[in-house]
């Protein structure tokens, strides 16, 4: 090839790698750094204490959407068009609007994290959830939900995200709560529900390839009508693991 024309070429890459490189985001107001949690929209620090979980990280606005009762239950009220979901159809019903309360995990140890869930179940609320997350960024995250289906069914459903996200309806149930727990042994990572805290039955197991630092937490989400004024109660985390990753305890 001419050497003029490789020349040329090559000014040219570098010009767009230029001007590729000088543009940023612009970062909102009172907004926190970003750069630990990975996460492109809106987050702001928080300290929101429920249980034995401070709650540090606040995604789209979740803090000022919830309350901590006296008795410690952490109570999260969703107005509608609030969802989290990134669509494997050419993004058509992608949203990152639900709020979320977010606390750090060192990775690189065992953990735990549970809680029990009363979501604000209604009649026209179609896909109305509580949900426990396991969350890097916008594009790589795991919710576990207590959510009501097409049928106005309440299930167990788990969303696993690497890109865009899986969706996976799991066990019908009829009670107003269920207790939801996600545990790693830093190898892998394992998600349960119970119906009375003691029996625990897996939904979903596979390898913790996550980065050294995660966040964990819980969000009540309201894509379709009305509200969900989701409840959390015993919020617990440790960093330990379940005895028995196939039986949850």
């Amino acid at each position: 090839m001419n050497k003029s024309i490789i020349f040329a070429v090559l000014s040219g890459c570098v010009l767009m790698l230029g001007s590729c490189a000088g543009k940023t985001e612009p970062t909102p107001a009172n907004a926190a750094d970003t750069t630990a949690v990975g996460l492109s929209s809106t987050v702001t620090d928080c300290e929101v204490k429920a249980g034995n979980v401070t709650f540090t990280r606040a995604y789209n606005g979740a803090d000022t959407l919830t309350q901590v009762k006296t008795d410690g239950t952490l109570a999260m009220n969703t107005p509608m068009g609030r969802d989290f979901f990134r669509d494997p159809n050419d993004g058509i019903l992608t949203q990152s609007t639900a709020p979320i309360l977010l606390t750090k995990v060192d990775n690189t140890k065992p953990f735990t994290f549970s809680t029990k869930v009363t979501p604000g179940f209604t009649r026209e609320g179609l896909y109305n959830a509580a949900a426990v997350y396991v969350l890097v960024n916008d594009t790589l995250w795991q919710k576990f939900c207590y959510e009501q289906d097409e049928r106005g069914n309440h299930r167990i459903v788990s969303v696993r995200t690497i890109g865009t996200s899986d969706d996976n309806n799991h066990e019908v149930l009829t009670q107003p709560s269920v207790y939801l727990k996600v545990s790693s042994d830093t190898r892998t990572i394992a998600y349960y529900y119970s119906k009375d805290n003691k029996e625990w039955q897996m939904v979903r197991l596979y390898r913790n390839s996550y980065p050294k630092e995660l966040w964990v937490g819980v969000s009540s989400q309201c894509p379709q009508k009305t509200q969900c004024n989701s409840l959390f109660q015993n919020l617990h985390l440790d960093q330990t693991q379940v005895g028995d990753f196939r039986m949850g305890s």
